[in-house]
């Protein structure tokens, strides 16, 4: 599915509208008609106690009149509550006002006074927000920002139309003050701004109301960045055939682990397995094999002499893993890897002259900190997987700007190093320097803990093996990397499971996604 901004949203309506010839007072009605059916299905136990609908100017407001107008067809106590003046409203939204005012709606005008909206809050067992919609910028200020407050205060099932009022659709930060929905029923396509955080925080669940744009608006003009999702992860994830063998699906190499960090390797290596690799060697300094042999009983390991006083690999094995790797599908170098110099001079002539597709993480990363023209020398794909404060070293940036923008900083390290980025955190985003962008839905707080990360290489690297294209292999990691934590949190609680399981259950992701395709879920 598709993911836009508010700027580009209003190119396909208008497209829609001028090209197609699909009035907007359709897609007024499309829309109210269809958050009216969502609240039906979500809520209407509440609306017993009666329906408050506060609309603001515009056409936000207009799909509020478009709600009220079928939630009263149904015989629900409605009341509708304009927090601006009659006469502000124009075209498709003033349409849908004198359509209520015929049908005797009860009808509230609030100026400055909030007092009866505030007792009217109060008595309503449902309220739905139609006050702004994706197109605001501003800060939300006087009487609509005290109308905002009242409804946070309320503790009652709130749904937002199109967005909640207040909240950035671009950035999803509040914008002053923003409502906390309860469900968020947006239009057409989701909004940056509704998927990353702390915008997930204001929207509650997210659905998508079918207004009937056409579909080739969406095919000719919505940008290639992604909502990444389970109808998204289904339509990508490849079927196996009953004829396939352990060569069909790759061979990966891993250089990862030193002394005290033997862990990321065997994790790194247990993704890579547990994502569907067919082969997984693990190249390791000699005076750590033992470990690693007898840890790693489905992976092989290539033992090297070549290493640091602080047991990782150095520059002189340089020639050794080119040879190795030759007909490797795809390595991922990092996790755990040490940070010697020895090692770092390892990684820059790796990265560069590795003619196989890699995956870059940790002290990887760290290693090309102010070095990342050995990135735009790379003879093949390269996916970094940074975590805020590595893709920090890496730009020489504070991590508090990437995290007040990270797809923006995501797209911009893309180009500087002319590799895929995937921005791990919550709400992971995913960057590729030919334009692609993709934003994650899956995931939970029990990843934010050790080794996770290794999992998500090891699994991203198994993938290419398998001859994904580097950005889906990409942002199919993450997907099922966070799904197989949602599975988790389910069995066995909100955090406290480690990254072994995390790694173990990427199967049962895999199948959640099929079973739910083959049964036409999807």
């Amino acid at each position: 599915m598709n993911l836009v901004y508010a700027r580009e949203m209003q190119a396909l309506d208008r497209y829609t509208i001028e090209e197609f010839g699909v009035p907007g007072l359709v897609l007024m009605e499309n829309a109210g008609r269809g958050t009216a059916e969502l609240i039906l299905e979500y809520f209407r136990p509440s609306l017993s106690q009666g329906a408050l609908i506060i609309c603001g100017p515009g056409n936000n407001g207009g799909d509020g009149f478009v709600i009220a107008r079928h939630l009263a067809q149904k015989g629900f106590p409605v009341k509708v509550f304009c927090l601006a003046p009659f006469e502000k409203f124009k075209g498709d939204a003033l349409v849908n006002l004198q359509i209520i005012k015929k049908m005797e709606i009860p009808l509230f005008l609030v100026n400055n006074d909030i007092s009866v909206l505030k007792q009217e809050i109060k008595a309503s067992g449902l309220i739905v927000d139609a006050i702004f919609g994706t197109g605001l910028e501003r800060e939300v200020k006087g009487h609509f920002a005290a109308a905002i407050e009242a409804i946070n205060q309320s503790e009652k099932p709130v749904v937002a139309v199109d967005i909640p009022s207040g909240l950035s659709a671009d950035l999803g930060r509040p914008l002053g003050i923003a409502v906390k929905a309860s469900l968020t029923a947006t239009m057409a396509l989701p909004k940056v701004g509704q998927v990353i955080y702390p915008g997930r925080h204001y929207v509650g669940e997210l659905k998508i109301v079918d207004i009937s744009m056409p579909k080739r608006v969406i095919a000719e003009l919505a940008p290639p960045r992604f909502l990444l999702n389970e109808s998204w992860a289904a339509n990508h994830l490849k079927p196996r055939g009953p004829d396939s063998h352990k060569g069909t699906y790759g061979h990966v190499a891993v250089l990862a682990g030193s002394s005290g960090k033997t862990g990321a390797a065997i994790l790194t290596c247990l993704g890579a397995l547990r994502g569907g690799a067919g082969l997984v060697t693990l190249i390791c300094p000699k005076s750590l094999n033992h470990i690693f042999e007898t840890t790693l009983t489905e992976a092989m390991t290539f033992p090297l002499e070549e290493e640091t006083d602080i047991q990782s690999l150095s520059y002189q094995a340089f020639d050794k893993i080119i040879s190795f790797c030759r007909d490797k599908k795809a390595v991922a170098i990092g996790p755990g890897f040490g940070i010697h110099r020895e090692t770092f001079e390892l990684v820059h002539r790796l990265v560069a002259h590795l003619d196989i597709p890699a995956v870059i993480d940790a002290d990887a990363i760290t290693a090309l900190a102010g070095e990342v023209f050995h990135l735009r020398r790379a003879q093949a794909p390269r996916i970094l997987t940074p975590h805020p404060g590595e893709l920090a070293r890496l730009l020489d940036i504070s991590k508090e700007k990437i995290q007040e923008n990270r797809l923006e900083i995501a797209r911009l390290a893309a180009k500087e190093t002319e590799s895929i980025v995937v921005l791990k955190g919550a709400a992971t985003v995913v960057a590729s320097p030919d334009g692609r962008e993709a934003v994650n839905y899956s995931g939970n707080p029990g990843l934010a803990t050790g080794g996770t990360g290794d999992v998500l290489t090891g699994l991203i690297t198994a993938l290419l093996a398998q001859g994904y294209e580097p950005f889906m292999a990409a942002s199919l990691g993450v997907y099922l990397h966070g799904l197989s934590a949602d599975i988790l949190a389910k069995r066995k609680g909100p955090f406290g499971f480690v990254a072994k399981e995390v790694a173990e259950t990427l199967p049962n992701a895999i199948k959640e996604i099929m079973v739910r395709k083959n049964l036409g879920q999807f």
